[in-house]
């Protein structure tokens, strides 16, 4: 009966590290789709970081691309480990979980980030985008601002944070180096030198909402990924960390 039951844990254990061998082999890839959502966002999606007032968002994309590095040699490996030695297996496991345990909380830190940012971005870019856009656009110092601002309005076809007539308040538009502009350039519809001389609707961007509202759906719908991304990657991750837990107890038993 003794052996049975030694032979029905066995079976049980190897059962255990082939299931634990395959999640590993998926969450590989998932560390490899969390570090690319992370990347992707301070390559491609940053380019209106500089109007923001907090780094709340550059924050959440740095810790899915530490995360998704994490996740990918816990990955890898959690499949060494399946394969190693009994002697040497339960140490293994249970240092696997806690890395399990570590890029879980991560993640989750992630999704929160995200959530609370969604729910605070209205208020920050109301608060901050006009003063941001008045003040330091083609200021010295300042040529990351004055970069997105123009990307901004060219790409969201805007002009101003609320509308045209912010640029009024503009210390650049009130400045010589202007030249005349009552608005920027890149406020045109067909943008050429010195086409913001005439801030009339046939010749400038005049949206509802101004460009703020632009803004804030852009950075919403990437806060939507990446809190998506992280918390069901963490959500994922409980299911390992319930296989490598099983398997714990399984070598326990056949004190390993």
């Amino acid at each position: 009966m003794g052996e049975f039951n030694e032979k029905k844990a066995t079976c049980g254990t190897v059962c255990l590290k082939y299931l634990l061998f395959t999640y590993n082999c998926c969450f590989w890839l998932a560390g490899l789709a969390v570090m690319a959502v992370g990347i992707w966002t301070l390559a491609l999606k940053s380019d209106y970081i500089s109007l923001l007032a907090s780094n709340t968002y550059l924050a959440t994309a740095y810790i899915l691309v530490v995360a998704g590095v994490v996740v990918m040699v816990t990955g890898v490996l959690g499949c060494c480990a399946t394969f190693k030695e009994r002697r040497n297996l339960l140490r293994l496991v249970s240092r696997y979980f806690i890395l399990l345990l570590i890029i879980f909380l991560l993640e989750i830190i992630a999704g929160i980030l995200a959530y609370v940012y969604y729910q605070q971005l209205n208020t920050e870019l109301k608060e901050n985008l006009k003063d941001t856009m008045i003040k330091r656009y083609h200021q010295s110092g300042h040529e990351g601002v004055t970069n997105a601002v123009d990307k901004l309005q060219q790409e969201f076809h805007c002009c101003g944070s609320n509308n045209s007539q912010d640029w009024r308040d503009s210390e650049w538009i009130h400045s010589v180096e202007a030249e005349g502009r009552v608005v920027p350039d890149s406020c045109c519809k067909t943008m050429i030198e010195r086409c913001g001389k005439r801030d009339h609707a046939s010749n400038i961007y005049k949206v509802e909402g101004g460009c703020i509202t632009k803004l804030e759906t852009f950075i919403q719908e990437h806060l939507r990924v990446i809190g998506a991304v992280g918390i069901g990657i963490a959500c994922v991750q409980v299911f390992g960390m319930i296989f490598t837990c099983c398997l714990y107890r399984s070598l326990k038993l056949e004190h390993y």
